[in-house]
């Protein structure tokens, strides 16, 4: 490629001039290409240790001016062919312009200009995405893709000096990441080190530093473990690490990598050696960021962030900070923590105005909103460019409805005489919570400071928790922004009937029985339309258990709409992938649980995971919230710290729960135990400050027994969580939870794994090592992966890529007919018609061909060629795009199928139905090709010619029966006669109309290999008129190399039996039974020991992992553009 003249002191130094003349000359660089000796060894290994092989191309062009010393490098190329372009272009273009100049400078600046218009013009019509990466890294990009063979559509992302220990020795050389792949290339001193590792093959990714391995990332799968060091930037290349397995992680949890956001901004600086790619994904990582520090929609991206001060009136001071600017908001952060939040949705603002600058106060500006609040920044270095940003950004929505009220004030009963002291502590709980609204603004647009948090930590008021819930969580906003949309949801689901609406019906009469509020219809009904409203919005999750309980809570505090924005927002941010079908989210945190305690608690972690306990109990503590194992008042008290600071407070209690009742716990012999002691002290967490009446905690009147433990005040357990566990930070959570979901998800895959292997272990002949090697292959090209459905249906595969696997692993080989064949068997297994095949489906063929007997294996053949194996189109299919069921999933279907499953399947050989003669012409041409690689080929087209014209006689015969059978008109039956004697009169007996359709057939057949380039000889000719389907393939000479003449046999008859040929046509009346089939093949040695012989399906496995490391399969990420498409 052209690339921006740089100047060259030394044209020869480690470079082999290969051309050359008057004004340029090509240049290969030394180590590259043949020869080379210890000086092309020695330049190798220093382009790897010395920072120049990914960034230098091996090919390059230099111009030069009479007896100048100074080089200019106008162009570059990773292969011959590329530089010989570039050189073929400037002999015949600029040659003959150069000469006519007089000044070697106006020569030099001439071509400069040149080569820059050049490339100017590229950028003008060229790709945006490579135009936007420097040359030398789209050099590396190419160097990844020539050194590993990955395909055009696997993008580099960015790529680090490093060494790679193998063994106790370090490699120095190259990783490259890319979206799918960890690479390592290094080449010293003649020794080669190669590595490719898949995203999703990653376990485990630590961050660690040993005395054998110093500061080291380990990157470890199910079968190995690798370790690299001696990175130049450590942190960076780990966050990117991680980023890029997380993606992948993501991808085989729900199939839905992270989408591109079309609209990152553009760095305001090009970053030199960086790929745009790299650039999406750092944005990204800041928009995740953003998005969870302020508690902001998916949809959410920041345009970008500045220093700032805030002037805070409640403490009437500057509070340094940071500003973030995104497409609806408006955030602030204190750069210390907790000391002041802001959240200003652009929604609610009204005037945005400059204020004077002064020595004081640099750069102010101010943004008051529609409840009459101002909040003054300064110190904004872009201040202007805020201001024209702002208007632009601003969104008005149209006020909602007045809320109405939540279940709890709907049947609020009368507060006893004897609560009246908890009363005006609800009351004096109220009037703190109005005064710091006076002093820090209400709703949305709220300061959020340490006295927030301590307000919230004290309880929060049943009057305000509903308001207070939504702020914190950020649904209010997510709310303000979607009028109406619950309404048309509720609308849309209702009256629907899918598998998560019945598993709803089943638990409404289970959420919260005890409460008054779900004693009756009011109640019911609405728990069912938030939770068949958010089953809707998420088909792929539904409804899971535990979500019950969850819901019924937000709707004792919230309206509908309420309740269910809240859920969203628990959902779908929250808490990540809690509520799915394999609940990953709780499965993980329960995992970063564990890791918690080994560090906080260690003697304890030990102890309970000798019993088994922590896996137990952490799944029903964090899916329900504490809402299932302790009384409601207590609970709802650990749902208001959870709603402002998120799931560490779950963590802390969790571990303050532990370390109470650890002298128990280690003194504990079994898990029951363990239990026990757990639940009655969760039973007796108390909130003595509530005005509610008690509500009978069902757990704890089972669990009491005589001597129930000493009460636990709900605050007194919360204030001693924060003192033994409050320096949990959200952001090492989340790297913990990062970590856990690798191990969670490739558990979950192995899981699945093992349980197909076990379903259908018992209905195959290959061994539980094959079908794990054969799982590990089938879904390894998936384009379909549904985690939602019972583990045979989440991996399946279409027509497509059926036919690669097929092509790959079976036995048969058909040549230029094996996509033919393929096709035919994926419509036999693809019994349901939905165009895809399962695991079981897939082995159910393969397991046919390698170890059933003669009989099985030739009734599968038959079986290909009748309905639905064979179509008039074969290859119909193959080209038919498979659609997308975007409705909800038919469960009864897969429960009927199963039952059809189950049901025994007697079918005998005598069930198949008859074949006609243009079937039977389509088989003997499958087996023509079959027989075309096998070592005794010739004695196989013998036996099959053989075969086929008993079987043409058979059918003959049995068609006269049939015609002489039939009650026909004595004028019809002359008539058959006549029309069979030529059959009769035939010297050899095999010269019909059915034979020769056999015979043009298996020439059809040969025609399939090259064509012939001569034609056959007169007496060749001669003897066409005779010749017969067996003579066509059995002749006494035939060797491989004649089938192509022998196929000329048949081009080459006589005018008459040309006609006569291409006349004929299938007979309707002919067929046969598969009895007569398999009695004619029992009569040939050879075919039986064909059909006989057992296959090896490990050397094809191996052989396809093989073809696959080569080609580099991309997965479906691939597909997805990272890159940026803003103008």
């Amino acid at each position: 490629m052209w690339i921006t003249p740089e100047e060259v002191l030394m044209a020869n130094a480690l470079w082999v001039s290969e051309r050359a003349n008057p004004y340029f000359i090509l240049q290969r660089r030394k180590g590259h290409g043949r020869g080379g000796g210890i000086t092309g060894l020695l330049v190798g290994t220093l382009d790897v240790v010395l920072d120049s092989s990914a960034r230098v191309a091996p090919y390059r062009i230099l111009h030069q001016t009479g007896e100048s010393q100074i080089f200019w490098n106008i162009a570059c190329g990773s292969s011959r062919k590329e530089i010989t372009e570039h050189w073929e272009w400037l002999e015949t273009n600029l040659l003959q312009t150069l000469s006519i100049f007089d000044n070697d400078d106006d020569i030099t600046t001439f071509v400069k200009g040149k080569i820059q218009g050049i490339i100017a013009e590229e950028n003008k019509s060229g790709k945006p995405q490579e135009d936007e990466d420097p040359g030398k890294f789209r050099e590396a990009e190419l160097k990844m893709r020539k050194l590993f063979g990955m395909p055009e559509e696997e993008k580099l992302v960015n790529y680090y000096p490093c060494s790679y220990w193998k063994g106790r020795v370090p490699r120095q050389g190259w990783i490259y990441l890319s979206v799918n792949h960890l690479c390592f290339y290094s080449f010293l001193l003649g020794k080669e080190v190669s590595l490719v590792v898949q995203w999703t093959d990653v376990t485990q990714l630590d961050k660690n530093a040993t005395l054998v391995f110093p500061e080291s990332v380990r990157v470890s799968t199910r079968d190995t473990e690798h370790f690299f060091s001696m990175f130049l930037n450590i942190n960076e290349t780990f966050k990117l690490m991680e980023q890029l397995a997380n993606i992948a992680m993501r991808q085989l949890l729900d199939n839905e990598s992270f989408a591109a956001d079309r609209s990152l901004p553009k760095p305001c600086k090009t970053l030199k050696n960086v790929s745009a790619l790299k650039r999406d994904l750092d944005a990204r990582a800041k928009n995740e960021r953003y998005r969870a520090l302020f508690r902001l929609t998916q949809d959410e991206r920041l345009d970008g962030h500045t220093d700032c001060t805030l002037w805070t009136p409640f403490a009437k001071m500057h509070v340094v900070g940071q500003m973030f600017v995104s497409n609806n908001y408006i955030c602030f952060a204190s750069r210390e923590e907790d000391l002041c939040q802001l959240i200003i949705p652009l929604r609610e603002v009204t005037i945005v105005e400059k204020a004077d600058s002064s020595s004081v106060l640099p750069s102010p500006l101010s943004i008051s909103t529609k409840n009459k609040m101002t909040f003054l920044f300064a110190n904004l270095k872009d201040r202007d460019f805020l201001v024209q940003q702002m208007p632009q950004n601003q969104h008005y929505s149209p006020s909602l409805p007045t809320a109405k009220k939540g279940l709890l004030q709907i049947y609020q009963q009368d507060v006893p005489e004897e609560l009246g002291p908890k009363v005006t502590r609800e009351k004096m709980k109220e009037e703190s919570w109005n005064i710091h609204f006076f002093e820090f603004g209400r709703g949305v647009c709220m300061y959020r400071t340490s006295k927030t948090r301590e307000l919230v930590l004290n309880g929060i008021p049943e009057s305000l928790r509903g308001e207070l819930w939504l702020l914190f969580s950020g649904a209010q906003n997510e709310m303000a922004t979607h009028p109406g949309y619950y309404g048309s949801l509720v609308e849309q689901a209702m009256g629907k009937c899918t598998l998560a609406t019945e598993e709803i019906e089943r638990d409404l009469h289970r959420s919260m029985p005890e409460h008054h509020a779900f004693q009756n219809e009011m109640g019911i009904a609405a728990l069912r339309r938030v939770l068949t409203a958010i089953s809707y919005r998420n088909p792929s999750i539904g409804y899971c258990q535990a979500m019950n309980i969850v819901t019924s809570v937000l709707l004792l505090y919230c309206t509908e709409e309420e309740a269910f924005w809240l859920l969203v927002a628990l959902c779908e941010r929250m808490l990540p992938d809690y509520y799915n079908t394999r609940v990953v989210g709780a499965l993980v945190d329960q995992g970063v649980f564990e890791e918690l305690t080994r560090e906080c608690l260690p003697l304890l972690y030990e102890h309970m995971q000798d019993l088994g306990v922590i896996s137990t109990i952490s799944l029903s503590w964090f899916l329900t919230l504490f809402l299932s194992v302790m009384p409601f008042d207590s609970a709802v008290v650990l749902v208001d710290c959870f709603f402002y600071e998120g799931i560490k407070v779950i963590f802390q209690v969790a571990l303050a729960v532990l370390h109470a009742n650890m002298d128990q716990l280690l003194s504990c012999s079994d898990e029951g135990e363990a239990m026990t002691i757990l639940g009655r002290y969760l039973d007796n967490v108390v909130n003595k400050q509530t005005v509610s009446p008690p509500i009978p905690h069902l757990h704890a009147l089972l669990t009491s027994g005589n001597n129930p433990p000493p009460e636990i005040d709900v605050f007194e357990l919360i204030k001693a969580s924060y003192e033994k566990f409050g320096s949990l930070r959200a952001d090492v959570i989340e790297q913990m939870r990062f970590k856990q979901r690798l191990k969670v998800i490739q558990s979950l895959e192995d899981t699945a794994k093992r349980s197909v292997v076990r379903a259908i272990m018992t209905e195959s002949a290959f061994t539980i090592e094959e079908l794990e090697e054969l799982y590990v292959l089938f879904k390894k090209p998936l384009a379909r992966h549904d985690p939602s459905l019972p583990y045979l249906e989440q991996y399946r595969i279409d027509c497509g890529q059926f036919v690669q696997l097929f092509s790959a692993l079976a036995p048969w080989s058909c040549g230029l007919h094996t996509n033919t064949l393929s096709s035919r068997l994926f419509r036999l297994l693809d019994q349901n018609k939905d165009s895809l095949i399962n695991f079981k489906e897939f082995v159910t063929g393969l397991s046919g061909m390698y170890h059933g007997d003669m009989t099985e294996k030739l009734k599968l053949l038959y079986k290909l060629h009748l309905p639905p194996g064979m179509f008039t189109v074969i290859e119909t299919l193959l080209t038919r795009p498979w659609k997308e069921c975007n409705s909800p999933k038919d469960y009864k279907y897969y429960l009927r199928m199963w039952a059809k499953e189950k049901e025994p399947k007697k079918e005998s050989i005598k069930d198949l139905p008859r074949m006609n003669q243009e079937q039977f012409i389509e088989m003997c041409k499958t087996l023509y090709n079959m027989f075309s690689e096998d070592p005794m080929e010739q004695e196989l087209y013998h036996g099959i010619a053989t075969v086929a014209s008993l079987l043409l006689h058979i059918g003959e015969v049995g068609k006269k029966f049939t015609n002489n059978g039939s009650k026909k008109t004595e004028a019809q039956l002359p008539s058959a006669v006549d029309a069979l004697q030529p059959e009769r009169e035939d010297s050899s007996g095999e010269g019909g109309s059915g034979q020769s359709l056999v015979s043009k057939a298996l020439a059809e057949a040969q025609l399939e290999t090259p064509p012939p380039t001569a034609a056959g000889s007169d007496e060749e000719a001669k003897d066409d008129t005779s010749v017969s389907s067996y003579s066509v393939v059995s002749a006494g000479s035939l060797q491989c190399e004649d089938i192509a003449d022998d196929t000329v046999l048949i081009g080459c008859m006589s005018g008459d039996a040309v006609d006569r040929r291409r006349g004929s046509a299938p007979d309707a009346d002919w067929s046969i039974t598969f009895e007569q089939v398999l009695a004619s093949f029992l009569t040939e040695t050879s075919l039986v020991d064909y059909f006989e012989k057992k296959h090896d399906i490990q050397s094809k496995m191996t052989a396809c992992k093989s073809l696959r490391a080569v080609e580099r399969q991309t997965s479906t990420s691939s597909d997805h553009d990272f890159s940026l498409n803003t103008h």
